[in-house]
């Protein structure tokens, strides 16, 4: 018998789904490089079930709890009373065309229609996935996962997934899942800085790497399920805050989407995917050259005055800097963190002569300007508190608990959404600021809108940030966006589909900045990822390096500014500046080139390595101990580098020296460290 069948075919990936011969559900036929699909699927099996169901063993794409009732379904579905729990679906039709696919499913009984949709992204090897609900009768969702992908393993699934907590985010981890599940997620209204929405899977040591990224900036869950009979089962969808969404008649739902890529280049080739994909949500923003920031924060913290800021802008502007930062402090009554949030008018006392006159006299130096906000944040006592203590999240009868001082607006509600657009526009049009840091350092505690009946609050937050962000990108199309929640809490793709930049981590010291960088580029392309180099002491790793270490870490994503530049010496500040002039000779190939990582920083020497047309650029970093050369026999380390001509040659433009591709690819690139040099950037011309 002859089951419909269809293939999304990407730049260099086929994913294939057929109708199940064993029920009315979809299933997974064939995931990986173009051709893949010509043969038995490698997920088939034998049909032969003891204690579970043919739905419970098939690699299917998105089953319901009824039809799949023992190994993990994606949607629950009850009756309003929760009296009728699961789904007993039929396949209704499908819809293909190039690059997509709707495969539609119903339950009369239930009155849910679920359509699982497929689209693949022009130019990249991504497929997007998610799942629409219409609803004839009054149905509740307790749980309404974005989709399911099955991967054949012949052992234990490597599974490689970005772990860590406040300062230490993007930790890349990895687990040998045999048999069980495993989950990750957040409850804390975004990502979060325990976990990123992004997971990895290998079979074992094979090379070739499965990879899912969730783009929602709310609540989620990625779960992984080793099953029965040789394949891995991968879940992923958002977290509703209630525990259900309630469904109305003639209502459409539709699930975050899931971004699946696959890549026979392992963990590497797979980072370069995800990297083409951001390249391609920032679409025409990529070509506007991310330029060299400087951050008053670590200098000032909240002692913020026109003449100390204007001291250190005119320091950042001597050394190359291109943008000028005002972190918090700027505002009336932002003493510390304990007031000020939600009034956001430039203190008169700290800007005497006005801001906007402030601002033209940053401006006059030759740099950018830019302001930090927190729009979500309120403080007790400010003004907006006092006039509008309904826009904060609350549950009627408990106290209010603070965090960082503060308590956090319901951005669901449209009177909070207007009054942030409201507040943004006022600052954006009364201000020449060409760059918008948006920070966020409180996740919801006491969520609750009093007198609000059952509302999704979790999406709603959600559509509102994300109404905010859209209206920023339309209304202020030059201004530069900064993605940052209290560092990498919320770093996801709807995120990132925004902003121009994010920020990885609150810790800027080198050594553990590096660790960071390491995990965060396994996700995410250098183009959005903003480091600093700045005077912090390691808070995890306090070995001291050098200020040409915390260059080039920097100079390996979008190069900012943060240290105190009016302690710095004569030779720091020229050094900082010879830096600068470097980076942007070669930021072009670190933002729109492929870029490999090189190592880990558990290795000796490890580094970043760039490719552009005829340009490779090399960030080379030492982390271990020396060898004692030259005292002992000694050889310089070396770096492999990886994709290169092997029979072209290549000239390290500072040096001279020229190389064999074959050589760079064998031996790789030398570098001699030693106390005094711990670092370098190495440019390499195709000949």
């Amino acid at each position: 018998m002859t089951y419909q069948r269809w293939t999304l075919r990407t730049a260099n990936t086929s994913y294939t789904v057929r109708l199940s011969p064993d029920g009315p559900w979809a299933e997974l036929d064939a995931w990986g490089p173009l051709g893949a699909e010509d043969g038995p699927s490698a997920l088939d099996w034998s049909h032969r079930t003891h204690f579970i169901t043919p739905a419970d063993a098939a690699p299917a794409e998105y089953l319901p709890y009824g039809l799949r009732p023992f190994t993990g379904s994606e949607v629950v579905a009850a009756r309003p009373d929760g009296d009728e729990r699961g789904m007993w679906w039929e396949f209704e039709s499908a819809d293909a065309s190039e690059g997509s696919l709707r495969l539609a499913f119903t339950d009369e009984v239930m009155g849910l229609r679920t359509v699982l949709c497929y689209r693949t992204v022009p130019g990249t090897d991504v497929i997007l996935r998610w799942t629409e609900f219409t609803a004839t009768e009054e149905v509740r969702l307790e749980r309404l996962d974005s989709a399911a992908v099955t991967i054949p393993v012949t052992g234990a699934a490597r599974l490689t997934y970005l772990t860590g907590q406040w300062s230490q985010e993007f930790q890349r981890t990895q687990l040998d899942l045999a048999r069980g599940t495993f989950t990750i997620g957040s409850l804390q209204g975004a990502p979060g800085h325990a976990y990123a929405p992004w997971l990895a899977v290998q079979d074992g040591d094979a090379p070739a790497a499965y990879g899912v990224s969730l783009e929602w900036p709310g609540n989620w869950h990625i779960t992984t399920e080793a099953e029965p009979g040789g394949a891995v089962r991968v879940r992923a969808g958002r977290v509703p805050h209630e525990g259900l969404v309630l469904l109305t008649p003639g209502e459409t739902l539709a699930t975050p989407r899931l971004a699946c890529a696959f890549s026979p280049d392992g963990l590497d080739g797979l980072s370069r995917v995800w990297h083409r994909y951001e390249r391609h949500l920032t679409g025409e923003r990529l070509h506007r050259p991310r330029k060299v920031l400087y951050n008053s924060w670590e200098a000032t913290g909240f002692d913020v005055d026109a003449a100390g800021q204007l001291e250190l802008a005119k320091a950042a502007a001597d050394i190359g800097a291109e943008l000028f930062v005002v972190d918090d402090g700027w505002f009336t009554g932002r003493a510390d963190d304990t007031a000020g949030l939600g009034d956001w008018y430039p203190d008169p006392t700290a800007f005497p002569q006005g801001f906007g006159q402030f601002i033209e006299d940053v401006r006059a130096l030759g740099l950018d300007f830019g302001l930090w906000v927190e729009p979500e944040a309120v403080s007790p006592g400010s003004r907006l508190h006092t006039e509008h203590p309904e826009w904060v999240y609350r549950v009627d009868g408990r106290p209010a608990r603070l965090v960082r001082n503060q308590l956090l607006l319901d951005l669901g509600r449209t009177d909070v959404q207007d009054f942030v657009i409201g507040t943004l526009d006022r600052l954006l049009t009364d201000y020449a600021i060409s760059y918008l840091k948006w920070d966020m350092n409180r996740p919801p505690t006491e969520r609750g809108r009093p007198g609000a009946g059952p509302v999704d609050l979790d999406a709603e937050h959600v559509a509102g940030y994300l109404r905010v962000l859209d209206h920023l990108r339309t209304a202020h199309p030059d201004v530069t966006v900064e993605g940052c929640a209290g560092g990498g809490g919320r770093v996801d793709l709807a995120t990132i589909a925004r902003t121009d930049v994010v920020w990885p981590s609150d810790n800027t010291a080198p050594l553990d900045r590096l660790r960071v960088q390491h995990g965060f580029l396994h996700a995410h392309a250098p183009h959005v990822m903003s480091s600093w180099v700045t005077d912090a002491p390691g808070v995890f790793d306090p070995r001291p390096r050098s200020l040409a270490f915390r260059f080039v870490n920097a100079m390996c994503g979008v190069l900012g500014i943060g240290a105190d530049l009016r302690a710095w010496t004569p030779e720091q500040r020229a050094e900082a500046a010879r830096w600068i002039a470097r980076y942007k000779e070669v930021r072009d190939v670190v933002h729109h080139g492929e870029a490999r990582l090189l190592g880990t920083p558990d290795d000796a020497t490890c580094g970043v390595q760039y490719d552009a047309g005829d340009r490779t650029v090399v960030a080379a970093l030492s982390t271990g101990r020396l060898d004692g050369a030259p005292l002992l026999p000694g050889r310089p380390a070396r770096l492999r580098l990886r994709g290169l001509d092997p029979a072209a040659r290549y000239r390290d433009t500072a040096t001279g020296t020229s190389y064999g591709g074959a050589h760079l690819l064998h031996h790789g690139l030398p570098f001699a460290w030693s106390a005094g040099h711990d670092a370098d950037l190495v440019v390499l011309t195709r000949l």
